[in-house]
């Protein structure tokens, strides 16, 4: 907690907290009823679950689209840990009416915090040591940073509005009040009422279509943090993949998502031998409007996910074995604040290019793995290689953890476990992280205590493993290790001959063998170009184009790589492209470097403000937020 929330109460806060930090080097809080069991101090969050902590959510509200609000109550079964007189909440421009405990309800008092840019409002409730169960009634704001409320034009079908959440990371608190923090788990239920022609589905178990009343009723019995709270309501339909996964998508995507996401369920198979049984029930996943702010999220059961990876080929389909390795690292063993966030990302990256070595080959993988690096140097770079953000271990207190939320965490995070892979033997690095996941399943994870659990159960006291693996390096240090894993992808190195060949001269762009390559060689292919052109040889884009016609590409990761040249290169013929991808793409790994490429001229940055002033209602807070920061 910093230092204006802890004044907005009481001094006390912050004298525990400061105590807490001095006691325990690892920044972990042991409670007295359970010595086993830790709770991080998470600076992002308002709670204090060492003193009262919520344990279950029973949500009743409706989904106005009208309004654009979310009205109604959530009741949470909460634990009195030491017996305070108060529990605290994260709310984030929420509207309460009141708060009630006990059954029956009785009102009691609350009062919110004064607002914090970040954080939102810390919402303190009056209780006693007898009270088990708290009612807060309120309403979202129409401008929530979680929702986005969709018209029917801006939707696939054009047909009817659309409503989706985004919790991750701290945006749970701006659609439910709620204790906000990745190390806080608990368990919930739900009644959702929603236009009678649209469908309600959360991350909990699932209806499969509509029913006469508009009113959904859901369960999620495994504990789960508040990021991982999801909702989308509109007119989507339901396909089975396979015994236990499906897609949800909207008429006129369904059968092309069914299609792409055909391999879904050998995914989870491949994913169950190599690190334990899914613990989850069902993987469904579905597929949102073209402005979901990113490729997916993994909330469990009901993975959201972007239509930019539909490309007809099943080429980007990498994104389902992403999310569904999130289904244990991330959903199942948490990081316990947003500083850690590289043990989800990391692992989960490391998981699923070995699901791709199973269903696609290792080929296939090393290639993903050369691309990834290329994406961590890329941002290595542009943050600077001695910049606190290139490190594992972040330090975010004190701004939004978004900020954290980069290539680092998940391609510097896989490289490392890539070299243990590499000194101990994926034999023992398997046998471990099985351990791992069952030992630590539904529970938190900090960067020190995983440390901890790698010297205990793998390196066993080898000092000279240790010496091999740099583990401060990788985790407290900036910039990339010098013992960073060497990846050799035999299908790059193809690609990197034909554009030698064609810089040379050796052959025009005709004959060069791209008649196999994937969206991953053609990425490549694009990155490597060489930069500036030719002066010589001035129409090198119009040949590109001509030849390979990315300006109209219906593939979003090869257009995304292909605009930079675009703008870099003043190619004018791609200017439409350009403005008609920004307007209709609100996916932030695609939009915010292209906006990053424009501002870097004067006439660019009037392009990149002309477009942004058409594209802003179309772009997800999260996306839009994003954006608004390049262009200050």
């Amino acid at each position: 907690m910093n230092r204006l929330f802890a004044l907005l109460f009481i001094s006390l806060l912050t004298a525990s907290c400061n105590q807490q930090n001095n006691q325990n080097p690892n920044n972990m809080v042991v409670t007295e009823e359970k010595k086993q069991s830790t709770i991080a101090i998470d600076a992002h969050t308002c709670a204090m679950p060492n003193e009262a902590v919520a344990t279950h959510l029973d949500l009743d509200v409706e989904v106005d689209f009208t309004k654009k609000q979310i009205i109604g109550k959530a009741s949470y079964q909460i634990k009195n840990v030491i017996g305070t007189d108060h529990i605290l909440f994260d709310t984030y421009d929420l509207t309460i009416q009141k708060v009630t405990v006990g059954n029956p309800e009785k009102e009691t008092k609350f009062e919110l915090g004064a607002k914090d840019k970040n954080l939102g409002q810390a919402l303190k409730v009056t209780i006693d040591s007898t009270v088990k169960m708290l009612t807060i009634y309120y309403s979202s704001n129409p401008a929530a940073q979680a929702l986005q409320w969709l018209d029917a034009q801006q939707t696939a079908d054009k047909k009817k509005p659309f409503l989706f959440t985004q919790s991750e990371s701290i945006f749970a608190r701006s659609w439910v009040p709620c204790q906000d923090s990745p190390g806080i788990r608990f368990t919930y239920s739900a009644k959702v009422k929603v236009p009678k022609d649209l469908l309600a589905v959360m991350s909990a178990e699932n209806p499969i279509a509509k029913n006469d009343s508009g009113i959904y009723h859901f369960n999620m019995p495994q504990a789960i943090p508040a990021y991982l709270l999801a909702l989308a309501v509109g007119d989507i339909e339901f396909k089975s993949v396979g015994p236990r996964t499906g897609i949800y998508a909207e008429h006129s995507m369904l059968d092309k998502a069914v299609y792409e996401f055909s391999e879904t369920e050998d995914m989870l198979v491949a994913a169950e031998k190599l690190y334990g049984a899914y613990r989850w029930g069902r993987y469904d996943i579905i597929v949102l409007p073209p402005s979901f702010p990113f490729g997916g999220m993994e909330n469990p059961r009901l993975t959201f996910a972007t239509p930019t990876v539909i490309a007809g080929d099943r080429s980007l389909t990498s994104l389902v074995a992403h999310e569904m390795a999130h289904s244990w690292s991330g959903n199942l063993v948490t990081n316990a604040t947003w500083n850690d966030f590289w043990l989800n990302e990391g692992f989960t990256v490391y998981f699923e290019r070995r699901i791709l070595e199973v269903i696609y080959g290792l080929d296939y993988a090393e290639m993903q793995a050369a691309l990834g690096k290329q994406d961590a140097i890329n941002t290595m770079n542009e943050l600077g290689m001695t910049s606190e953000d290139t490190k594992l271990k972040l330090n975010l207190n004190g701004r939004h953890p978004d900020d954290g939320m980069t290539d680092i965490a998940y391609e510097k995070g896989c490289l490392f476990l890539r070299l243990i892979e590499e000194n101990v033997g994926r034999e023992k690095l398997d046998a471990f992280l099985n351990k791992y996941f069952n030992e630590f399943a539904f529970k938190t994870m900090t960067t020190e205590m995983f440390i901890d659990y790698l010297k205990k159960e793998l390196i066993k006291g080898d000092t000279i493993l240790e010496e091999k693996l740099t583990i401060d390096q990788w985790v407290y240090n900036a910039g990339m290790p010098a013992n960073c894993p060497n990846i050799i992808s035999t299908r790059l190195q193809k690609v990197d001959k034909a554009i030698e060949d064609w810089v040379q001269g050796v052959k025009p762009l005709s004959h060069l063998p791209t008649r196999e390559w994937s969206t991953h060689e053609w990425v490549h292919f694009i990155r490597h170009l060489p930069y500036p052109f030719n002066p010589q040889l001035p129409d090198q884009m119009k040949e590109l184009d001509n030849t390979f016609h990315f300006t109209n590409t219906g593939n979003c990761e090869i257009l995304a790589e292909w605009l930079h040249w675009v703008i870099l290169n003043k190619y004018s013929s791609g200017y439409g492209s350009l403005e008609k991808f920004l307007t209709t793409v609100g996916r932030r790994k695609y939009v915010l470097p292209l906006y990053k490429d424009l501002v870097k001229t004067e006439e660019g940055k009037k392009m990149a403000a002309a477009i942004f002033a058409k594209a802003k209602g179309n772009y997800h807070f999260v996306t839009a937020s994003s954006v608004e920061e390049v262009l200050k």
